[in-house]
């Protein structure tokens, strides 16, 4: 068996494969983040007096993913349930053979006072920030390019749909401005997510034992949860207040908040999807050489970004609730099993928003919008469009000594409009009088353009609202 007969190319996850989120989660990644993880501490504990001061540096030169066997370790890890066990005996093995003159001491000092779940939760948030930037890149560029649609066509009106069936008249820059406050929302609660994620850091059962100890002869040389802090501030993540071994809402909070960026990447998808279809024809994706071709029909042109988005869409809720039931089943002072099943449903989480990311930036970037099939789309329904504004305006003008009964007037007229297909402004020509209501005013009711509400106003207030946000 080779390491390609064990290696995840994403042959069945396109909508992530070869992205920059997948590339940052990988097997490899998370090794590298471990070191990392554990070159730190070393570096506080050398900084603390607490290691000597050569310490650090043969750490280093074995801190480096390249010179461990990830397949290896992952059938090792078996042992001890999980992949730091395998990897600090490696780590240690090489610190000993190396001819660093503090080798043996560097060999004894890596992973004090710690305990693998220090190191593999830390480690987690710490691939996870550094994959979360990619994935805030991305949605910053998606964002900005859906605030350009929106005030490109403030004034592109088009019909909206409820139910399935054409509502009122909208505008599609107000569409884009609403998929954009979709994404800046959950873009923004991300990295809320992200800078709050905490180093986790307890030992062996959360009562940092081990480490009182070391430091126990020693205050001045820092006591344990200042060296923890420190310990944070080096790796970037945030210093908690506990050590949060089995509460696990951190990993819960950044779990939400990856999914809320795939249903908001989803929505924007699915709308894409749907009036792309020839028959409706309003939008079409940027096109790309071998992209949306079809092994069969060569007249196909898929729209493959937005599928792509919502297969990613569609698959994180599965792996949210697999997050959460794993917090809701955490037990003792270490859970037993449901700590490690968090792993992978966090890791595909984290693929899942980086691939639907880059490829809703793409899609927004690139955005076809057809006016004349959102004009002729209209049409299809015409002035019935803005019966509601016909109701408001003409029914009183045909109560005539009963206070209320225009209502149903209207409504048989426009009742009579869908049966028969007789065009509605002239049912009403027909019924009110040209002293109550003139030609013009007619026809200013009849214009879907004229009732458009707020939207111009709304677009204006959400593009503004991320204007910031979005900027590279």
């Amino acid at each position: 068996m080779t390491t390609a007969d064990t290696a995840d190319f994403g042959l069945l996850s396109p909508a992530t494969a070869g992205t920059a989120a997948s590339r940052l989660t990988s097997d490899s990644q998370f090794i590298q983040a471990m070191l990392d993880v554990e070159l730190e501490w070393v570096r506080v504990l050398a900084d603390a007096g607490h290691a000597g001061a050569g310490v650090p540096a043969a750490v280093e030169a074995a801190a480096r993913a390249g010179l461990y066997d990830a397949a290896d370790l992952a059938v090792r890890a078996q042992g001890g349930g999980n992949p730091l066990i395998p990897l600090l005996a490696d780590l240690r093995a090489n610190l000993r053979a190396s001819a660093a003159p503090e080798a043996a001491a560097a060999a004894a000092a890596v992973h004090k006072g710690a305990t693998s779940q220090d190191i593999v939760d830390s480690a987690l948030f710490v691939m996870a920030r550094r994959t979360v930037e990619v994935i805030g890149t991305d949605l910053r560029a998606a964002a900005a390019a859906l605030a350009r649609l929106a005030d490109e066509h403030r004034g592109t009106v088009t019909v909206a749909r409820t139910l399935t069936q054409h509502s009122l008249p909208s505008t599609f820059g107000l569409k884009a401005a609403n998929w954009l406050d979709g994404v800046g929302r959950a873009g923004m609660r991300l990295e809320e997510a992200a800078a709050a994620l905490p180093l986790q850091w307890g030992g062996a059962a959360g009562t940092m034992a081990a480490l009182t100890t070391l430091t126990g002869a020693a205050p001045d040389r820092g006591a344990p949860l200042e060296l923890a802090a420190r310990l944070a501030a080096r790796l970037g993540l945030a210093d908690p207040v506990a050590p949060w071994q089995t509460n696990r809402l951190p990993v819960t909070a950044l779990a939400a908040a990856l999914a809320d960026v795939l249903a908001a990447a989803g929505k924007v998808a699915n709308d894409v999807l749907l009036l792309s279809r020839p028959e409706i024809g309003e939008l079409s994706e940027p096109r790309a050489a071998g992209r949306g071709v079809s092994s069969a029909m060569p007249q196909k042109q898929n729209p493959v970004l937005s599928v792509l988005i919502r297969s990613a869409a569609l698959a994180a809720p599965g792996h949210l609730a697999q997050v959460q039931a794993a917090a809701a089943g955490a037990v003792d002072e270490r859970p037993d099993g449901s700590w490690h099943v968090e792993w992978q449903a966090l890791r595909q989480l984290l693929r899942l928003a980086g691939g639907a990311a880059a490829k809703l930036a793409e899609l927004a970037g690139g955005l076809a919008v057809h006016r004349d099939r959102m004009a002729a789309n209209l049409a299809l329904t015409g002035p019935l469009l803005v019966s509601e504004k016909i109701m408001a305006a003409a029914a009183p003008l045909l109560d005539g000594a009963e206070p209320g009964a225009g209502k149903a007037k209207v409504q048989a007229l426009v009742n009579e409009s869908l049966a028969t297909g007789a065009p509605l402004g002239e049912l009403l020509r027909a019924a009110v009088p040209k002293e109550e209501l003139s030609d013009a005013r007619l026809a200013d009711l009849l214009e879907p353009a004229n009732y458009t509400g707020q939207a111009d106003e709304l677009i204006s207030r959400i593009t503004s609202h991320y204007q910031e946000w979005s900027r590279p």
